[in-house]
């Protein structure tokens, strides 16, 4: 998000889900689709029997490299050098648009000065991609008007997470590939209503529009209209928060809907600081592995047991309508939050969320245009700022938010974790089609089709620990260690392992690396150093 914001001035998908089948050539990088958003994965299919070009960009044979043009298999955590070597190409060949980038960017020669050093060869040195399909690559992005970028956690994950997305950008500006439909720089959101989230202002930094809380004039806004002070200094991220606890500074949270005791990196890391709060309160529909450590569980309402609006990754708000009841003593989390406010010397005097989507309008101007009943068909896509407006297909026609579009110059940065004599072997983690984070696991069916983690590693990996098929193997990093059977596969190159996170049992994220993107604070799941050892 804060690269998109950075670069455009905006932090959201550029253009339209319905475009997705009618491009001609798409880049998709660092996204599984296919598993993590199966949906769009299934429409870039359909692109593909088409006609368009798929370019994909993934160390792993993921399903979409049997649909794809051209498959760019590069060394995980070298985003950033593949893409300079593609700028580098295009801006030698004279594939750029560079009326576009005269006319609607600033800081090309800041760009010019880092990409002008990445020649193919030093690009294949880094990447592991040949030359030859860097140059295929560059000219079939460039060189086709309807070619969009789609890419998810494979790009954000990592301690350069915020880079790779400018560099992206980059690569979208000097092309001209944005601000017209069937283009673009597209990120497929991590999780339902993520979107909707940060839009509201769920972040340490921003109310709702993302607006900056340190500004004054931002918090005079909602000063009035909430009748209440507020402190003006940004909060702490996520990883931020972990470390303030074991430093004594952070002594109680409200975690509402995650389970950072297995979803966060370096789980010994996180149970240690949520096992050191004073008093710990989670919102949840199911007792996850963090409740346990909660001093008060509130029950909390399911998707299809509420009222309201979810705000999905091409920026559509959608209406979302209860359809039973919530069990036992579970509620809507507004009404939760309501309560709790008034308890606590704060009356929401809220009747229902659509009381709620009312403030909203009145102070995010992006919504302003929405209501109960225009979002209640199809939905509409912000920005609305009015009544009578039809909603924003893509963005950026005319003008960035920032004004000019913001060219940098990105470096390739290693991982914060290299390999070693001790730790040989690469681990990267995702999701796979069966399981979804880590509550789907609730499912009886799912738990049949996919009931234990399997990680993927290389026959010949395999074969040097002695292990087959099915096998029990221990992997371990500098963090932890965990048990896990073998899969083995050609999905995965020699020297590098897949792990997803949704097992408790075989919790990944004991091994993962903590380090982080000094902008986002977001882990570097994707590039820990492990060793393999027969269990």
């Amino acid at each position: 998000m804060a690269g998109l914001a950075t670069s455009f001035g905006s932090a959201a998908m550029t253009n339209s889900l319905s475009e997705v089948e009618f491009y001609d050539a798409l880049f998709i990088i660092g996204s599984n689709t296919t598993e993590a958003h199966p949906i769009i994965g299934g429409m870039m299919k359909r692109a593909a029997r088409r006609g368009a070009r798929l370019i994909v960009a993934d160390p792993r044979h993921i399903e979409l490299v049997d649909h794809a043009a051209l498959w760019l298999q590069l060394t995980p955590g070298t985003d950033a050098a593949l893409v300079n070597g593609m700028m580098h190409i295009i801006l030698n060949e004279g594939w750029a648009d560079r009326e576009f980038i005269a006319k609607r960017c600033e800081g090309y020669d800041e760009l010019w000065e880092v990409v002008k050093n990445y020649t193919p060869d030093v690009v294949s040195k880094i990447t592991g991609v040949p030359e030859d399909k860097i140059w295929t690559a560059a000219e079939l992005y460039a060189n086709t008007a309807r070619a969009g970028i789609f890419y998810t956690l494979g790009i954000t994950e990592h301690t350069t997470g915020t880079a790779n997305v400018m560099n992206l950008a980059n690569l979208a500006m000097i092309t001209g590939h944005v601000g017209v439909s069937h283009a673009g720089v597209n990120p497929l959101r991590g999780q339902n209503n993520v979107q909707g989230a940060c839009d509201m202002g769920a972040l340490p930094n921003f109310f709702s529009d993302y607006r900056s809380v340190a500004k004054p004039e931002n918090a005079a806004v909602f000063q009035q209209a909430w009748h209440a002070p507020l402190n003006l200094e940004p909060g702490l991220r996520i990883p931020e928060m972990f470390d303030a606890i074991l430093a004594g500074e952070l002594k109680a949270m409200y975690i509402m809907g995650e389970d950072p005791v297995l979803t966060d990196a370096d789980a010994n890391h996180v149970r240690k600081a949520i096992d050191k709060l004073e008093f710990l309160v989670v919102q949840d529909i199911f007792l996850s592995e963090t409740a346990k450590y909660a001093d008060v569980v509130l029950p909390a309402a399911c998707y299809a047991e509420k009222d309201g609006t979810f705000t999905n990754t091409e920026r559509r708000v959608q209406r979302v309508r209860k359809a039973v009841e919530p069990p036992g003593e579970a509620r809507a989390d507004w009404e939760i939050i309501a309560d709790l406010s008034a308890r606590m010397g704060y009356p929401m005097e809220y009747d229902s969320p659509a009381d709620i989507f009312e403030e909203v309008r009145t102070l995010t101007p992006n919504y302003a245009g929405m209501t109960y009943d225009r979002v209640e068909a199809c939905g509409l896509q912000w920005p609305c700022p009015d009544l009578d407006h039809p909603g924003t297909p893509y963005l950026h026609e005319d003008v960035f938010p920032r004004g000019r579009g913001r060219l940098m110059g990105i470096e390739y940065e290693p991982p914060a974790e290299l390999l070693s004599d001790e730790y040989p072997m690469l681990l990267t983690t995702g999701r796979m089609l069966y399981q979804y984070n880590v509550s789907t696991r609730q499912s009886p069916t799912l738990e049949y089709l996919a009931p234990y983690e399997q990680t993927e590693i290389n026959p010949s990996d395999a074969s040097a620990i002695g292990v087959s098929e099915g096998e029990r193997m221990r992997v371990s990093s500098r963090r932890g260690s965990v048990t896990t059977r073998a899969r083995l596969t050609d999905r995965v190159p020699p020297g590098i392992l897949f792990m997803t996170f949704h097992y408790r049992e075989t919790a990944a994220n004991e091994l993962t690396n903590s380090a982080f993107d000094p902008t986002s604070k977001t882990a570097e799941f994707k590039v820990s150093a492990v060793r393999i050892e027969k269990a």
